[in-house]
């Protein structure tokens, strides 16, 4: 009997290091990621028709907190059809592998829908400060620094009202990756229960927060509601922040906390 895959989907707004942790993620033995495809960074939201993506979806600092754009287990397309679709538009687009990654931001409002199509799937979510979020989309949108970190902050929130319902799921920081990537790449092999010594060295990466040292600070308020997440006004990064770890068997979730936990 032939196994079909599980999915690891990674989400999180953009400019926040999804397509660093699908790098991180696809080094490791047995797992498979979107490589040449001919859509923007390889994100599967584009290879699909099950899930519709048109001009308005995923735009970025305005999809994750539309209403309409955040898909549940009680939204229609909860439907057999809908995962027959997603892995045939997907399959040529993959290799060979007991886990495929796959990588778009809107991946952050949908994890409860893609839990109902892919039971046995799990998650991840990227973090990145969000002045330097703000500051790396500027030339993307019209909306001035404070609203983008106050859209940063909401959306932020909606995925910490949907943790709860999701059975595996891991939340990263872009400083903490970048800081210790072999590390942290270890802690996702432990997330899918793989081995990761195996896994090619990983070339050195550099956190870009500093491109943005000058930026417009968090507020008062706004900074309030970050620390939650470890970061504050200033780029600051709470080192003290402990990842968000989900799973139902102990032992898997207690090895990756332990490579997680703050130096």
């Amino acid at each position: 009997m032939t196994h079909r895959p599980r999915y690891l989907f990674a989400g999180g707004l953009h400019r926040s290091g999804t397509s660093l942790t699908a790098r991180l993620a696809g080094s490791l033995p047995g797992v498979a990621r979107i490589e040449g495809a001919p859509v923007p960074e390889n994100e599967g939201a584009y290879l699909q028709g099950a899930i519709p993506h048109d001009a308005l979806a995923g735009r970025p600092m305005t999809f994750a907190t539309d209403p309409e754009q955040h898909l549940t287990e009680a939204h229609p397309l909860n439907r057999l059809e809908t995962r027959t679709r997603l892995e045939a538009d997907w399959d040529p687009w993959f290799g060979a592998g007991s886990w495929r990654i796959e990588k778009s931001p809107v991946n952050l409002t949908r994890m409860r829908l893609l839990q109902q199509l892919f039971p046995l799937s799990q998650y991840v979510v990227v973090l990145r400060h969000p002045e330097a979020v703000a500051a790396a989309v500027a030339n993307w949108v019209d909306d001035a620094p404070d609203a983008l970190m106050d859209h940063w902050l909401d959306a932020h929130c909606r995925v910490a009202g949907d943790l709860p319902r999701l059975h595996s799921v891991i939340v990263l920081r872009y400083e903490d990756l970048t800081a210790r990537p072999d590390r942290y790449r270890r802690a996702l092999a432990a997330f899918l229960d793989l081995d990761a010594e195996t896994a090619p060295k990983l070339e050195a990466i550099a956190d870009r927060n500093a491109d943005y040292a000058g930026a417009p600070d968090l507020g008062a308020e706004q900074a309030a509601r970050a620390a939650r997440w470890g970061y504050g006004p200033g780029l600051a990064v709470d080192p003290h922040w402990t990842p968000i770890v989900r799973h139902p068997l102990r032992r898997v979730r207690e090895a990756t906390e332990a490579l997680l936990a703050p130096s």
